[in-house]
């Protein structure tokens, strides 16, 4: 009786289906905001699952359609394809004003990360405020990085995901130019003082410099 029972428990431990496998992936990541990293998609799907293939055919699957399967930083969500975005805009305006000197310091870390405070003031010429690196905590767009091992062992900061995710970026590495900047309104269009159309046309070609303090500060 025994020996005809084993089978029947051995199946019960048995991987869904790959394609039931990708439907349980598609619910996950359609019932939350936030990206879900693939410890997690595993964590939550049966035993014997493999998120990683389930995420691969469900990525091709998803190619050329309204919306994709994508990954940002070390998670993966549902967005809107990116031709599509214009479509979302009034439901993406971002609100919120940061101010230029919030700008710069996110700009810093975006490109130099990890950075320290110190760091960032030596880049920017002049000091960074306790308020501006608090906004850009409490917006989830920087964290904490990991201490330098430096006298003082002072933190570093990073990006975080939600950064990335706003942005639409897989990466640090796939960070625009100061021209995508401007049209994802982090910022102005106007030039800065001293600035003339060749001046502008020329820092848009180049590594953004909007790292300078300017001259009021």
């Amino acid at each position: 009786m025994a020996e005809t029972d084993l089978p029947e428990e051995e199946s019960l431990f048995e991987a869904p289906p790959l394609g039931e496998q990708e439907r349980m992936v598609e619910a996950i990541l359609f019932a939350t905001s936030e990206p879900v990293s693939i410890a997690d998609l595993n964590a939550r799907m049966p035993h014997g699952a493999d998120a990683v293939r389930a995420l691969e055919g469900l990525r091709k699957r998803y190619e050329g359609r309204g919306v994709n399967v994508v990954r940002i930083g070390e998670a993966w969500a549902i967005r809107t394809a990116p031709d599509l975005g214009f479509l979302m805009q009034k439901e993406t305006v971002e609100t919120r004003k940061l101010s230029r000197a919030a700008i710069e310091t996110l700009a810093i870390i975006a490109y130099h990360q990890p950075v320290t405070r110190a760091e960032i003031e030596e880049i920017r010429g002049v000091s960074v405020s306790r308020g501006t690196v608090d906004q850009l905590l409490e917006m989830e767009w920087i964290k904490f990085g990991r201490r330098r091992m430096t006298p003082g062992r002072p933190v570093t900061y990073v990006v975080t995901p939600g950064f990335l995710d706003h942005f639409g970026l897989e990466s640090a590495r796939d960070l625009p130019g100061l021209r995508e900047l401007r049209a994802a309104g982090l910022l102005d269009n106007r030039p800065r003082p001293g600035f003339g159309p060749e001046e502008r046309a020329d820092e848009d070609e180049g590594q953004p410099d909007m790292f300078e303090a300017p001259p009021d500060e």
